[in-house]
């Protein structure tokens, strides 16, 4: 299901924000902190490949990266900067701790050759519309949010946590965030997980 790469980066993520959540305060902590976050993280994954192969199309996940940092063509880096890496790791410094950059993953879509012909036509326009993209980057957040009532239920507070967390950072309309792809995809169907967090998020900061 994950390529070497996919591999790669969802282990960097976790090693990542398991440093940012623990700042290795003990190596058990630490442990603990990267074990929660991996499964968060491959929930989110898997969800939306789950959700890719059922719109006959396939996902590859990486590290988040900016390629531009203006609105026209010419304002582009050189190479791309990895936003997925230096977020959490700027975030983490400048708040000594307090406040974590949950969203260091993102992802493409490449839609299968027979989707195409059975759908479209050989020749026909063979790209997935915003919406298709739209409900792949839902299905991420939308099992991080069951999860975190899962979490609650079987009195897993730090999970139900994590998954929140990581559901309101990725649902950000940004760049190439899931927030900025269901942004695209389906408006409503944004606002409507926006408040549904906004209510998680305020539930977890002062209940959880």
């Amino acid at each position: 299901m994950f390529n070497k790469k996919e591999i790669v980066s969802i282990f960097l993520a976790t090693i990542l924000l398991g440093f940012a959540i623990s700042l290795i305060s003990s190596t058990r902590i630490f442990l603990y902190s990267s074990m929660l976050i991996f499964f968060v993280i491959i929930a989110n994954a898997i969800a939306k490949k789950i959700t890719a192969y059922y719109l006959e199309a396939s996902i590859e996940l990486g590290i988040w990266e900016i390629n531009q940092y203006g609105i026209k063509k010419q304002q582009h880096f050189k190479r791309p900067f990895p936003a997925g890496i230096f977020f959490p790791i700027f975030l983490t410094a400048i708040s000594l701790g307090k406040l974590t950059w949950f969203a260091p993953l993102t992802f493409e879509v490449k839609p299968k050759k027979h989707r195409a012909v059975r759908r479209h036509g050989l020749y026909s326009y063979t790209e997935m519309t915003e919406e298709h993209i739209g409900l792949i980057a839902f299905a991420g957040i939308a099992i991080n949010l069951a999860l975190a009532v899962v979490g609650y239920l079987i009195n897993q507070p730090d999970f139900s946590r994590l998954n929140i967390y990581f559901a309101a950072f990725n649902m950000l309309p940004m760049a190439d965030l899931d927030g900025n792809k269901i942004f695209f995809g389906n408006l409503s169907l944004w606002s409507v997980l926006c408040v549904i967090i906004f209510v998680a998020l305020a539930y977890a900061i002062i209940l959880i």
